[in-house]
């Protein structure tokens, strides 16, 4: 199959045509995941003194041990789901129940994806949609895409809402993707005016001239824009758990960081799980794992390239040689790689690092990752090490791409991996945990769910996939029938995965 999605995290900005086989053509073995390494690389979202509040929160004194639902991962999946889990109790109907949840993490809050991705919030205006539509049919493509807007704009307006856009450096920039070529910008117009006709709302896109880019940017390629944002992940999710700790007197939550979960085995009494910890065991009835790339650690029918593919991705900030104009104050992508300047008076305003030039922004930049060899750096959980010739590539892209802006030679201020998870669809996978990939049977996990896989594009999809999965927990402590909403691409589903889909 050919790889439907241009990556915006870590990823893998590479041809729309490569053949996810060929990324992986060279891999032999393909183990389980392992549990997330103790001693990662330090991220800027991360270790920037005073970003993680909850860094160490409930990693001593009691552990609860006792719970309606465990949630296994603390990124943007598992306090997505915590939150739309307190929401829903907010109504009337549910009014006499009250639903206990705990999230259990690994590492510090939010230290996975969520935590040491490239802050971009940037659903795909059209972006593949010929893709879609040619596998999956013209309802299915319009909402693998109109899931994305979503899911951002969902994000968006609880950040307005609670008054959060500074607390978490909401940037409304747009997105701008160079285009290499006169071919690719062929195919980026097919699938515009593909979608188009379709009844997407494309009504906000921008073809921009080469002349133009160069003129206004500094670079030398055309260049599509369209609405998109950048953020700061975690300070976005540590108030959102924040607020599902808050949000209804029908639930309760707890957290507790440095919790590695090593198994989850059944339970023959009141509580169906024992969710088993390096600290002790967790009782409860249903089990959310959160936990995208480091899955099959504990779901083993999760491994290889037909479950979810661990991979390493790697991120350089880097201090800007001059100050820039407002116009430039957008999220970027194209030529194998996706940046962003951070806000010059943002959050971590007080905090800056030491340079001359503080009004020169910090960007961060990632992509680059086939520089990683012919594995593209899959099935690797160590996030701990840093690939020094992916490195040396960063940090001579924007000098290359942007020479009026950037000095070659340049070091990188901050320089971090962290683990992804890909999937041969590049679609997640989420609702019950299945016993077999393929028959989609739930048999001895009844009461075990899932939401992830989101192959390096999870910011404009986890929160809308962990509202749906959420909503399966809430149906089945009800015993009442679930319904999929409607917005919900009905591939994502677990019991709906079949190998034809994997073509």
């Amino acid at each position: 199959m050919s790889l439907a999605l241009l990556i915006t995290l870590f990823g893998l900005r590479i041809s729309l045509a490569t053949p996810l086989t060929s990324l992986q053509k060279n891999i032999i073995y393909e183990p389980t995941a392992s549990l997330p390494v103790a001693n990662a690389t330090k991220s800027f979202w991360i270790n920037t003194p005073g970003a993680n509040i909850l860094a160490n929160e409930g990693s001593s004194g009691p552990l609860t041990e006792d719970a309606d639902v465990c949630i296994i991962g603390s990124g943007m999946t598992g306090v997505s789901a915590a939150y739309h889990l307190a929401k829903a109790l907010e109504g009337s109907e549910t009014s006499s129940l009250h639903v206990k949840a705990v999230v259990l993490e690994a590492r510090e809050f939010c230290s996975g994806a969520t935590g040491r991705n490239g802050g971009h919030l940037t659903p795909y205006s059209f972006f593949n949609y010929r893709e879609y539509e040619r596998k999956h049919g013209t309802a299915e493509a319009l909402k693998s895409l109109q899931l994305e807007n979503r899911t951002a704009m969902a994000m968006v307006s609880i950040t307005q809402e609670h008054n959060l856009a500074d607390v978490v450096d909401l940037v409304a920039g747009g997105h701008l993707t160079l285009i290499s070529s006169e071919e690719e910008y062929k195919s980026l117009k097919a699938e515009y005016l593909a979608a188009r006709r379709a009844g997407l709302n494309v009504g906000d896109v921008e073809w921009l001239s080469e002349e133009h880019v160069n003129s206004t940017y500094g670079a030398s390629y055309s260049a599509v824009k369209f609405p998109a944002f950048n953020f700061w992940p975690l300070k976005f999710v540590t108030q959102l758990y924040l607020l599902a700790k808050s949000s209804s007197p029908h639930f309760s939550l707890a957290l507790h960081t440095h919790t590695p979960v090593t198994s989850v085995t059944p339970l023959s009494s009141s509580r169906t799980w024992r969710v088993n910890t390096a600290r002790g065991p967790v009782k409860c009835s249903y089990v959310l794992h959160a936990t995208n790339g480091y899955a099959s650690h504990l779901l083993p029918q999760f491994h290889g390239k037909p479950g979810i593919i661990p991979t390493r991705g790697q991120i350089v900030a880097i201090r800007a040689d001059t100050a820039i104009n407002d116009s430039w104050r957008a999220s970027w992508g194209g030529l194998d790689h996706y940046w962003f300047p951070r806000p010059v008076n943002g959050s971590d305003s007080d905090v800056k690092l030491e340079t001359e030039n503080q009004d020169h922004p910090l960007i961060l930049l990632g992509g680059g990752r086939q520089i990683g060899g012919p594995s593209f750096e899959q099935f690797e959980t160590d996030d701990s090490v840093l690939n020094i010739a992916l490195g040396e590539e960063l940090r001579a892209f924007l000098p290359e791409t942007f020479p009026r802006m950037f000095k070659s030679g340049k070091d990188s201020e901050m320089e971090w991996t962290g683990i992804m998870g890909f999937t041969m669809m590049t679609d997640p996978f989420v609702g019950p945990v299945v016993e077999d990939l393929q028959s989609g049977d739930t048999g001895l996990y009844d009461g075990q769910y899932i939401a992830a896989g989101y192959s390096g594009h999870g910011m404009p999809r986890a929160f809308s996939c962990a509202e749906a999965v959420a909503s399966m927990i809430l149906a089945a402590i009800l015993d009442k029938p679930w319904s999929k909403p409607e917005w919900l691409p009905t591939r994502y589903l677990t019991t709906s995965r079949s190998e034809r889909n994997q073509d």
